[in-house]
């Protein structure tokens, strides 16, 4: 039986995540949080101290794996459940670096493609529907203006001890989506058949709702 793919790429802070989550729930399909592996990567080069160059020798290394866990997804760096411990502003700058590494991409591809050979998946990230997911049934292209994404990520931080300030989250959002729209190997852009949705003006559940009307029509 033919597997359904989704494809949901856009900038940080976009909500991708969250939105993604919302609709693989509604809709039955497995959630791949792909940002989740880059960062956790990212945690392994940082705690290990490994430089850029010195990045392909030690890569395989890193025992890196998602596990679905009463329906969420977990991930796991060996026995460890890091899940939480990549979401922090460092690990996140450290990721989108490190993501634009061709032999940190080419060691992560085939888990993410695997996944989506065998199930049925909403995967979310910088680059599915144009390198991971080429082939994608739906591919989404989710945005939202910077300001409004660092407002929403500045909400986020502010209930954390340490809270950047805005300028900083702001500052900080645009200097990734330079990194992830300048790397050389597989940058942000939106796939030529991938549909665009601006959830500027709209909340989570409206712009779940839209996403989920999309999916519906072209795979009805």
């Amino acid at each position: 039986m033919k597997t359904i793919n989704i494809a949901i790429d856009g900038p940080a802070g976009a909500g991708k995540s969250t939105i993604a989550k919302m609709v693989s729930k509604e809709l039955g399909y497995i959630y791949v949080d792909t940002g989740a592996l880059y960062r956790t990567i990212a945690l392994f080069l940082t705690e290990n101290g490994i430089a850029d160059e010195d990045i392909e020798a030690n890569i395989e290394r890193a025992d890196v794996s998602l596990r679905f866990i009463d329906g969420a997804q977990r991930v796991f760096l060996g026995d460890r459940d890091v899940s939480d411990m990549i979401r922090t502003p460092e690990i996140s700058m450290a990721a989108s670096r490190t993501s634009a590494i061709p032999a940190v991409r080419a060691y992560l591809f085939e888990t993410q493609q695997k996944i989506a050979r065998e199930n049925n998946v909403i995967m979310d990230g910088r680059d599915i529907g144009t390198v991971v997911l080429p082939d994608a049934d739906v591919k989404i292209f989710l945005t939202a203006s910077a300001e409004e994404r660092a407002n929403r990520r500045y909400r986020e931080l502010m209930e954390k001890p340490g809270c950047p300030t805005y300028q900083e989250v702001l500052d900080d959002i645009i200097k990734r989506d330079y990194q992830d729209t300048h790397r050389k190997t597989a940058p942000l852009k939106q796939a030529e058949d991938a549909v665009l949705v601006d959830t500027t003006k709209l909340n989570l559940e409206e712009s779940a709702a839209a996403i989920v009307k999309i999916i519906t029509e072209k795979t009805s």
